[in-house]
């Protein structure tokens, strides 16, 4: 099977996902889609916008998983008005989300923070993430899964099975916090297989 990976970060949602398929990450952050590729050594990563490259290339994949970025959607954004000034959505995630109902044959994946407004589209929710499908998704819970939006940078490593000490110039903190858990990674992969 041809799957997009678009946002992979470092590819939380990919991490159990195995090496029988063809994967394609796309990360606009080089460092980020450095430490991807050193991660998942068989994946062929590309450094570009996903958003355009989503539009380019969506025929050549049997399964998409997107992730764009979540703070301007994030509830986070209201919890403190004076350190997040207001701003407007970003709307691409519903861009993508009516582009792949409407035109993508294979099976997709949007995923996305809990929003601070009513979802556009309804969602399912798994953990702390909003996720829009073609496919069915089950609520699932994940026992001794710690809360990553207030974890520190070691037990975030460790609840996401990742060690990032070797890595400098990066904001370890963030990079964690955007990981979907590899367990629900795995949960929605096994779904999609179906």
């Amino acid at each position: 099977m041809k799957i997009l990976n678009l946002y992979c970060g470092i590819g939380g949602n990919r991490k159990r996902w195995g090496d029988e398929h063809e994967i394609t990450a796309v990360e606009i952050d080089k460092d980020i889609a450095a430490i991807y590729q050193e991660i998942f050594p068989n994946d062929k990563v590309i450094i570009t916008d996903a958003h355009d490259y989503l539009l380019e290339h969506y025929k050549e994949f049997d399964f998409i998983w997107s992730s764009p970025p979540c703070p301007s959607h994030s509830r986070l954004r209201c919890c403190n008005p004076k350190q997040n000034k207001p701003i407007f959505p970003d709307m691409k995630l519903y861009e993508e989300i009516i582009f792949l109902q409407k035109w993508f044959k294979g099976k997709f994946i949007v995923e996305n923070v809990n929003s601070y407004y009513k979802p556009l589209i309804e969602p399912f929710l798994i953990e702390r993430h909003y996720f829009w499908s073609n496919i069915i998704l089950k609520d699932i819970y994940f026992k001794g899964i710690i809360d990553v939006r207030r974890g520190i940078i070691p037990d975030m490593e460790k609840a996401l099975n990742y060690n990032l000490s070797k890595y400098k110039g990066i904001d370890k903190r963030a990079i964690l916090r955007n990981c979907v858990n590899p367990k629900v990674g795995l949960h929605i992969f096994k779904e999609m297989l179906k």
